[in-house]
């Protein structure tokens, strides 16, 4: 009896067969038996089989069902009934087993006593030429564990549906008469199903074990990815449909739940796609077949999607292809909006239809995505080409452009522009008008003519692909827009005249590319079509060919090699820190170059304003939109970000220049810090605690970089300086010169008794008999069903009870991103995308925190505190603590639950008497040394000698 049988099934696959049995020949665990089973090949598989059974015999068996079962379900069962091995393996005849796949999972499962070993899958592109790998659900199995149920892990009934990655006890597949459905795809959805919820113990281990080879450019598709045949679908339904009747006389909830989410997010997502391009008929039959199937899909799985995902599944119940088609161009392109959109009662809806259901309203509201706060050049937006026609050497196009929300005004100037570029983007592109452009209800119609022929003269063999794109201003401000092919046809290719002469191409076909687009590719049609392009072929792949192409990729790898990660910090700490130092050059940072902001632009603005004379570097990250136009800007990691700080005589941040940069001597690091602290910070921090010797060494060389730290109480020095083990020569006790600007604004308010809000509340709209209140909090993990920041209140209930006397601003942490709905527009602002905080403290007549540290600043302006900490008790004593106890110290309310928080709002303007004692205690304790001449002392005592 040997130890593993391993079952290869083979359908019309001769060449690739012997590769797939020598993988199991070669196993390190020599006792394995090969059971090759025919599926009635009509190609000359079988013999190969009987050559390979009669070259190995007593190791390679060979059998032949009578007639082709139509899929993969039924060889394997026939190769189940003749294996005699303790273990069984499945192995198709185009794949292969990794060398010590068998070994690996026998000791597993005889140490575990597992019914199911399951190893890691690896997908190997082969017709890429790096053959790209991926891992099949990693996660799974990144170490070994053994579980009782499958139940333990839902994510494994789920995902992982292969058959063939896994070893089976054979007693356990013949005791549960375990076998795979015959003559139906997706046969492996059924039959691990079944086997999982019957086996008592499966074992996942790490070792990768089965590649799974995959062709994408093969003539003939694999039966499972030919999805434009309608039978795939159906197939595919009623194993879904078996596997829920499985799992409803189990009473398996979850696992329903679970999988029916992977369906709305998977299995039809992958249909769903081709539906642009198949004919009405299709489209009827497909939306039949799916209305029953979806109508048993749990509602609840529609909240654990993409938006998108489960808008798409309910359009397509519905059967309503005129929103369902443009869905699917977002479903496709996930940044895409293609639809005109809805507002409703101060909601965004995906479309106008469908609102009267309750369960369709939920779906199709879109308000949290906050497509309604961006402006048109932050938009992708769809365009349906709606006529496409050549007439000698020209093309003459037209299409309408999805104008969401009105975002494109009717009065607005619109200018436009397609463009044709290579698809390998280093080559040329060619231009040509829009000749026409009007508003057409929620859309903009275009027209365009572009004689290719004459004007496009593609190089040819390396700019084969076209794409075409059209760039449309709106008023001076730009967006760009793809061509989407559906329900239009294209014609006939045009002649056009490549440069390497016509022999390489004659002309250009337009084609649809993968994600909808138009695009062209070069052909030939000319009589020796075929032979010219054999020798072309011949002469890219024959040695000048390769000659070039190993050329170029050795130019593409030397300059990735000298951009990565490791080659930069070569440069900087061995090259650009050999340069000398630049006399009066400083390099400035805010929140790791995301904001120009905070004390660093409070130095830079008073070194201006004294008039010195010094060369200012700002770093950047993301967009330099925002940031002084008198400064040298440089991206952050970029090669001429590292030059600057190797020869910069000041380095000014206040956070953290990258870890690993080492600074020079000559160099002088203020570290000017962003806030004092109430969590434990540094090495007071539970995670650092916990870090290897080596790794604390490495965060404490990057502390010991700061040559002064600036502190602004003696609890910055308990605490900050303490956690950062700071000397004390480090420590710079002047305060913030962030700060500067609040305890003037305090002084002027009690010179003159009277408060001046200045140019930012009516640049924000803000009417004059509006109270502003400030709602900053600290840090969140975005949990919301769009990934975004929750606000912790229904922030509509809250414009509606107080929009009549209170403007509210929204300030969400720089790492957060919060969405208002337009209901709420004028009563509640967003300003998150405000670089400086300082100015909204002053405007501010009030602030709503929660823990962060723009408590500590906003209390020197003498004004009211609200913290509304709802999450408390999990956020002090389940994250990392805190130094000192809010609730004794808290110089305003603090309150737990929405109603608390809105009856503090009503009590507010109480509240500036009633606290004041505890915030004049609160500022003596943590901003003592916050005097309003933090950044001019600072700026005379280190740079006073830059004066002209």
């Amino acid at each position: 009896m040997p130890d593993v049988s391993v079952v290869v099934i083979v359908y019309n696959d001769a060449d690739r067969l012997p590769t797939a049995v020598q993988s199991v020949l070669d196993q390190t665990l020599r006792d394995v038996e090969v059971v090759i089973v025919d599926d009635c090949s009509t190609d000359r598989s079988f013999e190969v089989a009987q050559r390979l059974a009669a070259d190995h015999p007593g190791r390679v068996r060979a059998f032949q069902l009578p007639e082709n079962s139509g899929a993969g379900g039924e060889p394997r069962n026939v190769g189940i009934e003749h294996t005699e091995g303790r273990y069984v393996m499945f192995l198709d005849s185009d794949d292969v087993l990794e060398v010590n796949a068998c070994r690996n999972m026998l000791e597993a499962a005889e140490e575990s006593g597992s019914d199911i070993v399951s190893g890691l899958c690896v997908r190997l592109h082969k017709d890429t030429r790096n053959q790209k790998r991926d891992e099949w659900y990693a996660w799974l199995y990144s170490t070994t564990r053994t579980l009782e149920s499958v139940t333990e892990l839902p994510d494994l009934f789920v995902w992982d549906t292969l058959s063939t990655n896994k070893c089976y006890r054979r007693d356990f597949l013949v005791e549960n008469n375990l076998r795979f459905p015959k003559g139906m795809f997706y046969e492996d959805l059924m039959f691990i199903a079944d086997a999982y919820l019957a086996a008592r113990r499966i074992t996942l281990i790490p070792n990768q074990v089965y590649f799974w080879h995959v062709y994408e450019r093969a003539a003939v598709k694999s039966v499972t990815n030919r999805r434009h045949e309608m039978t795939n679908y159906t197939h595919r339904l009623e194993i879904h449909r078996r596997i829920d009747a499985l799992l409803a006389e189990r009473g398996l909830d979850e696992l329903k739940l679970a999988k029916d989410v992977k369906f709305l997010k998977h299995d039809l997502v992958l249909h769903l796609r081709d539906l642009p391009f198949r004919d009405d008929s299709y489209r009827q039959e497909f939306s039949e077949l799916s209305r029953e199937y979806l109508a048993s899909i749990a509602p609840e799985a529609y909240e654990r999607v993409q938006p998108i995902q489960a808008i798409c599944a309910y359009l397509l119940q519905q059967g309503d292809w005129e929103n369902l088609i443009p869905a699917v161009d977002t479903l496709i392109n996930r940044d895409k909006v293609s639809s005109p959109l809805t507002e409703h009662d101060g909601r965004i809806y995906w479309c106008d239809g469908h609102l009267d259901d309750t369960f369709g309203r939920e779906i199709l509201d879109v308000t949290d995505i906050g497509y309604h706060e961006k402006p048109v050049n932050q938009l992708f937006l769809r365009n349906q080409l709606t006529r496409f026609s050549a007439s000698g050497k020209a093309v003459s196009l037209a299409g309408r452009i999805t104008n969401p929300l009105g975002v494109i005004p009717p009065g607005a100037r619109l200018k436009g522009q397609l463009e044709f570029s290579a698809r390998r983007r280093s080559l040329q592109s060619f231009q040509f008008p829009v000749r026409e452009l009007r508003h057409e209800g929620d859309t903009v119609h275009w027209e365009a003519t572009a004689d290719l022929t004459a004007k496009l003269r593609p190089l040819g063999i390396v700019d084969t692909i076209w794409d075409v794109r059209l760039r449309l201003d709106v008023d001076g401000v730009r967006t760009t827009t793809r061509l989407t092919v559906a329900d239009t046809g294209l014609s006939e290719p045009l002649p056009v005249r490549p440069r390497l002469t016509r022999m390489v191409a004659d002309h250009l076909a337009p084609h649809v590319s993968a994600k909808g687009h138009l695009a062209f590719r070069l052909v030939s049609e000319g009589r020796n079509a075929e032979r010219v392009q054999e020798l072309i072929n011949r002469g890219v792949r024959g040695k000048p060919g390769t000659l070039a192409k190993t050329g170029f990729r050795k130019a593409k790898a030397l300059r990735q090699k000298v951009t990565s990660g490791d080659n930069k910090l070569r440069a900087y700490h061995e090259v650009f820190c050999r340069l000398p130092i630049k006399k009066r050059t400083v390099v400035f940072e805010s929140h790791l170059g995301k904001q120009y902001s905070d004390s660093p632009r409070a130095l830079y603005e008073e070194m201006r304003r004294q008039g010195l004379e010094f060369e200012a570097i700002w770093s950047y990250a993301g967009s330099p939109q925002d940031f002084p136009k008198d400064v040298t800007l440089v991206r952050r990691w970029s090669l001429p970000y590292l030059k600057a700080l190797a020869q910069a005589e000041f380095w000014v941040d206040n956070q953290s220049y990258p870890l690993k940069l080492t600074k020079r001597p000559e160099t002088t690091y203020l570290q000017t810090w962003h806030g004092s602290a109430l969590k434990n910070m540094g090495f007071d921090q539970p995670a650092l605690k916990a870090q290897t010797r080596r790794q604390q060494e490495e965060q404490q060389r990057s502390l010991d970089r700061f040559d002064r730290f600036l502190v602004r109480s003696e609890h910055d020095v308990h605490t900050l300086a303490k956690a950062f083990r700071l000397q004390e020569k480090t420590l710079l006790r002047s305060g913030y010169p962030r700060n500067d600007a609040l305890v003037h604004a305090r002084e002027r308010e009690a010179e003159r008794g009277v408060r001046e809000r200045g140019p930012l509340a009516a640049e924000l709209g803000i009417p004059e008999d509006r109270t502003v209140l400030l709602y900053a909090p600290t840090f969140r993990k975005a949990g919301g069903r769009h990934g975004r920041f929750e606000l912790p209140f229904d922030v509509e209930r809250f414009a509606d009870q107080f929009g009549d006397r209170y403007v509210l601003l929204v300030r969400s942490h720089y790492l957060n991103h919060v969405v208002l709905p337009p209901t709420v527009q004028g009563r509640v602002i967003d300003v998150s995308a405000r670089h400086d905080v300082t100015p909204l403290l002053e405007l501010a007549d009030g602030l709503i925190t929660d823990y962060s540290s723009v408590m500590f600043d906003y209390a020197l302006l003498d004004r009211p505190l609200v913290f509304f900490t709802y999450d408390y008790d999990e956020y002090v004593h389940e994250g990392r603590g805190t130094y000192f106890d809010l609730l004794e110290h808290a110089p305003g309310p603090v309150v737990r639950t929405e109603d608390d928080f809105h009856e503090t709002i009503k009590s507010f303007e109480s509240q500036a008497l009633e606290y004041a004692k505890s915030r004049r205690e609160f500022v003596a304790k943590f901003g003592e040394y916050d005097r309003g001449d933090a950044a001019r002392s600072i700026v005379d005592q280190f740079f006073a000698q830059w004066s002209r």
